[in-house]
């Protein structure tokens, strides 16, 4: 599924523009009342029964024009782009000015920047039940006691002093992950992008106020009652919260991602 990315560039050399790293890629089922609220009018959204697919692309790249940086876009949903679909960019979220600077004035993106923490922690071995279903066929859902790492990555969005909290993700090693190893899945090399790549299991997504966001996020406003109500950033700021909080459904994990970045097409 491709990204639709409104972007154009300031410090960045000609493209195309290659990033290079690895990511977690999370699909959500998302309220389509809330990802109609960043999605323009003239665009059909995607979606059945009430919802679409969104999520979060969460990336950490060791090498790119704007040098080593992380990167959250939330995703609002899925939109028809014929004669394909494509997902649309809620909100991005990066530790890089320049990489901001490229994202708004060079790909018209809705990136802000952001405070990234990350942290890894040794939980205690825990005993699994059988799960994951059809993985069972492969000697992958028997119980077993394995230590795990909890790796958590805490997002602020930073606005000149100001800062708020946009969510904490929690990605917990298994035995999944144990039995596979370092196994990745073979190397898929496209000219856009080339990767490894192996479903994970679902990281957790958390917000210091997930009580009040959930409420907000079930209430039904439109986007106009909202903006009369609070400025348009901290609107859009809390519905990328809401998109983030949906249900998760798929993760897959990339490493050696490399992907070439052309200049933006009008659609």
């Amino acid at each position: 599924m491709d990204v639709i990315e409104r972007r154009i560039s300031s410090g960045y050399a000609k493209p195309p523009w290659t990033f290079k790293g690895s990511a977690l890629y999370q699909i959500h089922l998302v309220k389509a009342a809330t990802a109609r609220a960043f999605i323009p009018k003239e665009l059909r959204l995607v979606e059945a029964f009430g919802y679409t697919l969104g999520g979060f692309f969460l990336a950490s790249y060791d090498d790119s024009p704007a040098g080593v940086f992380d990167e959250l876009v939330v995703i609002a949903g899925t939109v028809w782009n014929p004669p394909t679909s494509c997902a649309w960019a809620a909100r991005v979220l990066v530790n890089s000015n320049e990489a901001c600077h490229h994202g708004r004035k060079e790909v018209g993106l809705p990136s802000q920047v952001a405070r990234f923490s990350k942290k890894i922690t040794a939980v205690p071995k825990r005993k699994r039940e059988r799960a994951f279903g059809f993985l069972d066929t492969f000697g992958l859902g028997t119980t077993l006691s394995q230590p795990e790492d909890l790796v958590e990555v805490k997002v602020s969005e930073v606005d000149g002093a100001a800062s708020a909290d946009i969510c904490s993700i929690k990605v917990r090693s298994d035995e999944m992950e144990k039995k596979l190893g370092s196994w990745m899945g073979p190397a898929i090399k496209m000219s856009l992008p080339s990767f490894r790549v192996r479903p994970v299991r679902p990281a957790v997504v958390s917000h210091p106020f997930d009580d009040e966001t959930e409420k907000f996020s079930e209430e039904n406003h439109t986007s106009q009652e909202l903006h009369e109500n609070e400025n348009e950033n901290e609107n859009e700021r809390r519905l990328s919260v809401a998109v983030l909080l949906s249900k998760p459904i798929i993760a897959l994990q990339f490493k050696d991602l490399t992907m070439q970045v052309e200049a933006p097409v009008v659609v």
